[in-house]
C-alpha cells in the first residue's frame, strides 16, 4: 500500500492491521525496498526521521507560549544530528520563520534550503574576521562579549549603516554572554551603530523545574535586560518553556523537544518520538557455558546460550557504556546486551526466544516504541542531547515525507 507523507501506514505482518508509522515495532513488520532515502542503500542499521512528528512538536510548542511569542527553532549542529536541509525547511512549513545555530557557517549553508524570510541568529557569535560575511549575507549575531560587540560595530561603522544583532548576558550560567559589569560599563558608541533586537540569556538547570537556579536566573536576566529596553527579551530553552509564562517574555527558543527529547525528565514526555532506529542481525550463534563475549571477556556464559551479533557500534553513536545493562527489542522481547559495544558491532543474547523466530537479516529495535531515545542515553549514562547527536553517518536515512512506503508481509517478519 501507499500513502502519503503525513499519514504513512503500515501493515502488520500476522494481522494485516493498518497501523500509523510513528506505531512501528520491529520485527512485527517488514518494509519493502525503498525508492529513496540517504546514504548507502547497503547500509545494515536504518534510521527512520519522523519530519510530521517534529513539525507537530512545533507547533504544540508555539501553542503553548501563545500568539504573543515568537517560537523558534534551534537546528544547530545539523539540527541536532538529524540534517537541518531537511528539518528546517519542515519548521518551515510549521509556520516557524526564527531560527538559531551555533556558528556562522551553519547559517549560511542554512540560508540555501529556507526561503528568504526568515531570520537566523549565530549563538555563539562570530569568530574574528567573519564580521564581512555575516553581514553580507544577512545573517545575525549573538554578540556574547565587550569584544564581539566592538568588532561588530567596527563593521557597522565600515558599511556606514547600523546592523542588527542580539547581546546575550550572564544570568548565573557563566558560560556565554556578557557579565553584569560588561552590561553596565557597555559603551554606548559602540551600541549606537547596532540595532539591538533582542536581548537573552541562557537557563542552566531547567530540566529541573524545582531548582532554585531557575528563579535566580530569571531575577538576574531581568535586571540585565533593563539596560536595552528597546529589545525582545528570550530566556526560555525546551525545557524552559515549561516553568511557565513568567520565562517566556517574547521568544523561546526550543530544540531538543522539537526533536522528541523530553523537556522535563521527572514527568512524562510531552513531545511526540522522532526518531527510530533498527539494526540488522549479522550473525547467530550458539555458545557452551562458560565461554565469553567480546572484548575484555567482560560477559560470561552460565549456561548454554544463543547470541546475535548486530550489524552497529559505538562508530554509529551508540556509546561503549551501553555494554552496562543496555537491551534491544525483538518482536516486544527484550534481548540484553552481552558484552562490550565494539565500533561496527554489538553482541546481544537471545534468551527465551524461540529458536529460529530471528535470524540473520532480522532488524532488531534500538530506538523506538519499547525504547526511548531518552531511555537508551540513561542506560549509556549520558543524556539524550549527547546521543542524538552522536548518531552516524552510516545508516541508511528516511525522512517519513521523503518517499512512499509499503509494507508487505514476508515470512520471519524480518524489516528490510
Amino acid at each position: 500500500m501507499t500513502v502519503a507523507a503525513a499519514g504513512i501506514a503500515v501493515k502488520r505482518h500476522a494481522e494485516g492491521e493498518i497501523l500509523p508509522l510513528r506505531s512501528f515495532v520491529a520485527g512485527d513488520v517488514m518494509l519493502a525496498p525503498w525508492t529513496g532515502g540517504t546514504g548507502t542503500r547497503h547500509a545494515s542499521a536504518v534510521l527512520t526521521i519522523d519530519l510530521e512528528a517534529i513539525s507537530r512538536n512545533y507547533r504544540l510548542l508555539a501553542e503553548r507560549v501563545g500568539p504573543g511569542v515568537t517560537c523558534a527553532g534551534v537546528v544547530k549542529a545539523d539540527a541536532y544530528g538529524l540534517g537541518a536541509d531537511r528539518v528546517a525547511p519542515a519548521l518551515y512549513r510549521a509556520g516557524c520563520r526564527t531560527f538559531f545555530v551555533a556558528h556562522l557557517d551553519e547559517g549560511l549553508d542554512l540560508q540555501t534550503h529556507l526561503a528568504r524570510d526568515v531570520t537566523i541568529y549565530v549563538l555563539n557569535g562570530l569568530p574574528s574576521g567573519s564580521e564581512r560575511d555575516c553581514a553580507e549575507a544577512g545573517i545575525i549575531p549573538v554578540l556574547n562579549s565587550r569584544e564581539q560587540l566592538e568588532a561588530w560595530s567596527d563593521q557597522a561603522r565600515q558599511r556606514g549603516r547600523i546592523l542588527p544583532a542580539v547581546v546575550q548576558v550572564d544570568s548565573g550560567m557563566s558560560r556565554l554572554g556578557m557579565s553584569p559589569r560588561e552590561v553596565a560599563d557597555l559603551d554606548d558608541k559602540d551600541a549606537s551603530v547596532l540595532d539591538i533586537q533582542v536581548v537573552m540569556s541562557h537557563l542552566a538547570c531547567a530540566d529541573t523545574p524545582e531548582h532554585p537556579a531557575n528563579a535566580h536566573q530569571l531575577t538576574a536576566f531581568q535586571m540585565l535586560a533593563k539596560r536595552f529596553p528597546a529589545a525582545r527579551k528570550s530566556l526560555a530553552n525546551s525545557s524552559g518553556i515549561f516553568l511557565g509564562r513568567t520565562y517566556h517574555h517574547d521568544l523561546v527558543r526550543p530544540g531538543a523537544a522539537l526533536y522528541g527529547l523530553n523537556p522535563n525528565p521527572a514527568q512524562c514526555n510531552p513531545m511526540l518520538p522522532v526518531v527510530r532506529l533498527t539494526a540488522q542481525v549479522i550473525q547467530t550463534r550458539e555458545i557452551e557455558a562458560d565461554a565469553h563475549v567480546g572484548y575484555g571477556w567482560t560477559f560470561r556464559a552460565t549456561q548454554p546460550t544463543r547470541l546475535a551479533t548486530l550489524a552497529i557500534g559505538y562508530a554509529d553513536g551508540l556509546h561503549r557504556a551501553f555494554c552496562n545493562g543496555g537491551a534491544v527489542y525483538f518482536r516486544g522481547r527484550r534481548l540484553a546486551v552481552a558484552g562490550r559495544v565494539s565500533m561496527d558491532s554489538l553482541t546481544i543474547d537471545l534468551g527465551d526466544l524461540p529458536p529460529g523466530m530471528l535470524a540473520r537479516g532480522s532488524q532488531v529495535e534500538i530506538i523506538g516504541g519499547h525504547q526511548s531515545l531518552d531511555a537508551l542515553a540513561a542506560t549509556a549514562g549520558t543524556i539524550g542531547y549527547e546521543m542524538l547527536t552522536s548518531l552516524g553517518q552510516r545508516y541508511e536515512r528516511i525522512y517519513s515525507d521523503e518517499i512512499d512506503v509499503r509494507w508487505t508481509a514476508r515470512s520471519g517478519g524480518s524489516v528490510r
